[in-house]
C-alpha cells in the first residue's frame, strides 16, 4: 500500500453506486486469489478466516426501483386528488348553471303569460266596447227617427222655445264658439284623423274619455279620466239646447260608455272606435243618449 493512501489530497473522487458493485465484484476476485494463494504458500502461513460480503450489483438496482416506485406512487395519488377536485368544482358549477337556467326560464315563462292574459284582457275589452256600440245604435233607431219628426216639426213652427222667449232648435241659430269653447272644440277637430286606441291619452291616439279630458284641459278644467265619471260633471241639457263644448255622452248619465264633444252646427268629434279613429260626425249618425255642460 502506497504511503500516502490516507492523505486527504491524495484521495479519489467518490465514485457512483453502480461503479463502488462493479469495484466491489472486482475486489472480492482479487481477494479470492489472495486467498488461494495464501493456502498454496509455505505451512508456517497462516490461512485467511475472514470472508468480506460485498453489496451486489442486482441488491443496488432494486432499491433504486423501490424508491423509484415510491416516488411514482405518491405523484399519481396526488394527480387522482387534483382530477378528484376538479370535478368536483365542475359538478359545483354545472349545477349551478342549472339552477339558474331553469329560474330564467321560469321568469321567461310568466312574463309570457302575463304579456298573453293582457292581450286577452285588451281584446275582450274592445270586443266588449264595440258591441255595446252597436247595441246602442240599434236600440236607437226609434230615437233617431223621433228626433228627426221632432226637428221638422220645429222647423215648421219656426222655432221652439225653451220658456224665455229664446230659439233653442235651430242648428242655424248656434253661435260660434268663443272663449273657453273654442279651445276645447279647436283641440278636439285638430286631433280628427288620429288612431283610436283603448286607454290612449295622446298625442296621437286617443280613446273617447282621453280625447275629452285633454281637449277639457285647455281651458284649464281638470276633468275625470273615465266616460261615466265625465258624464256625472256639470249640468245635464237636453239635446235640443247644445252649445259648443258641451260633453255628449251614450248610456246612462253615471255609467256612460262613451262619450265626445259637441262642436256645433249639429255634429260632434269622438274617438269612436280602432276602425274610424277620431272623426267629426252629425248627431244622426249616431245619436247620443244626453249632454252635460260644465263651462
Amino acid at each position: 500500500m502506497s504511503h500516502t493512501a490516507h492523505i486527504p489530497s491524495h484521495r479519489k473522487p467518490r465514485r457512483s453506486a453502480s461503479k463502488l458493485a462493479l469495484r466491489a465484484g472486482v475486489a472480492g476476485g482479487v481477494l479470492g486469489t489472495i486467498a488461494v494463494a495464501g493456502a498454496a504458500g509455505p505451512a508456517n502461513a497462516e490461512p485467511v478466516t475472514e470472508t468480506i460480503e460485498m453489496p451486489t450489483l442486482g441488491s443496488l438496482e432494486t432499491g433504486a426501483g423501490l424508491a423509484s416506485a415510491v416516488a411514482a406512487s405518491a405523484e399519481a395519488s396526488q394527480q387522482e386528488a387534483l382530477d378528484q377536485s376538479l370535478a368536483t368544482q365542475e359538478n359545483a358549477a354545472l349545477q349551478k348553471a342549472a339552477k339558474e337556467a331553469k329560474k330564467a326560464r321560469a321568469e321567461a315563462d310568466r312574463k309570457a303569460a302575463a304579456e298573453k292574459a293582457e292581450k286577452a284582457r285588451l281584446k275582450a275589452e274592445k270586443e266588449r266596447q264595440e258591441r255595446l256600440e252597436a247595441e246602442a245604435r240599434a236600440s236607437r233607431t226609434s230615437a233617431r227617427t223621433q228626433l228627426t219628426s221632432t226637428t221638422s216639426s220645429s222647423d215648421e213652427g219656426g222655432s221652439r222655445s225653451d220658456g224665455g222667449g229664446s230659439s233653442t232648435s235651430g242648428e242655424s241659430t248656434t253661435q260660434a264658439p268663443s272663449g273657453s269653447a273654442a279651445a276645447i272644440v279647436a283641440f278636439a277637430r285638430a286631433q280628427i284623423g288620429d288612431s283610436y286606441v283603448m286607454g290612449g291619452t295622446g298625442p296621437n291616439s286617443w280613446d273617447c274619455s282621453g280625447l275629452v279630458q285633454a281637449a277639457y284641459r285647455q281651458a284649464g278644467i281638470d276633468l275625470p279620466r273615465i266616460s261615466g265619471d265625465q258624464s256625472s260633471m256639470g249640468t245635464s241639457v237636453s239635446l235640443s239646447n247644445l252649445q259648443p263644448g258641451d260633453i255628449l255622452y251614450w248610456g246612462s248619465r253615471s255609467g256612460s260608455y262613451h262619450v265626445a264633444v259637441y262642436v256645433g252646427g249639429g255634429k260632434y268629434v269622438g274617438a269612436q272606435n280602432p276602425s274610424t279613429g277620431v272623426v267629426e260626425r252629425s248627431l244622426d249618425w249616431d245619436t247620443p243618449s244626453g249632454a252635460v255642460r260644465i263651462l
